[in-house]
């Protein structure tokens, strides 16, 4: 027999581990001397040590190694709790993936900019709102303005009180410059009274939106554009419905608005799938 000290450089096992081994009853010594306590070991019993190292490197808690050494427990239920593994580990193989083409994509951008000011691209979940909305088809997109100003003025009659930024959704399919499906909304605490222009009604949440900021003239917000689109394609996504533009500053009524060239901020937003 081995002494606990000996049996742990031998089989590679910290005393330590093998301590918490026997108080767990999953590795007990095979004999404990009743005056002095210490633990002893026999070279028959690495196969089981083994057994454990090997589940335990597989990534398995050690109750679940209890319960995969046990005699009585069924070859399918070994069969299915390694095949969950196996899942889990290609799970984590392909979000390690995802993340690598993320790290490329931002390369390629930093190269391309020629230096490390690239505009950031945040994938986030965006929850349910309940909004008022009214859809119209516009001869021009600046006219949006218009249907902002009259959701704004439904919420002041009805004293209803927004809880969020003005937004537009862009219902198109492709671009147009001209009869252009566009839905102006806004986040509210309550719903409102609905007529043939204006509806409430809960807006979904949108499990993975990818959103970029826009600084400056409501001009180039195309460039914020095509950076998402390049961002989607990089990392393998699929666009999965219309995209947004939430109106950070200033508010989307004011009369220069379009006109501002420098403090214009916009969230632009693409809800997107995985591949």
């Amino acid at each position: 027999m081995f002494r606990i000290g000996d049996f742990s450089r031998l089989s590679r096992v910290s005393v330590r581990a093998l301590r918490l081994y026997d108080e767990m009853g999953l590795f007990k010594p095979v004999h404990v001397d009743a005056t002095s306590g210490y633990r002893y070991y026999s070279a028959e019993q690495l196969t089981r040590l083994n057994q454990i190292v090997a589940f335990k490197d597989l990534g398995f808690s050690l109750e679940q190694i209890a319960d995969l050494l046990n005699d009585n427990i069924p070859s399918d239920e070994i069969r299915g709790m390694l095949r969950l593994k196996q899942a889990e580990a290609q799970q984590l193989i392909q979000g390690e993936q995802k993340r690598l083409r993320q790290i490329e994509a931002r390369l390629q951008q930093i190269e391309k900019s020629g230096n490390d000011a690239v505009d950031n691209v945040v994938l986030k979940r965006v929850e349910a709102q309940t909004i008022v909305a009214i859809r119209d088809v516009l001869p021009v997109c600046t006219d949006v303005k218009h249907l902002h100003a009259e959701l704004d003025e439904v919420l002041l009659k009805q004293d209803i009180e927004s809880v969020g930024f003005s937004q537009t959704l862009w219902h198109d399919s492709e671009y147009r410059l001209d009869t252009i499906d566009t839905e102006a909304i806004v986040p509210v605490n309550k719903t409102i009274t609905d007529n043939e222009r204006i509806h409430s009604y809960l807006l979904p949440e949108v499990e993975q939106m990818a959103c970029i900021i826009h600084h400056g003239s409501y001009d180039t917000i195309v460039q914020a554009l095509n950076t998402l689109l390049c961002w989607i394609e990089a990392n393998s996504y699929q666009i999965a419905g219309v995209n947004r533009e939430i109106y950070l500053q200033p508010k989307i009524t004011d009369k220069d608005f379009f006109e501002n060239i420098k403090h214009t901020v916009i969230e632009v937003q693409l809800p997107v799938l995985n591949s």
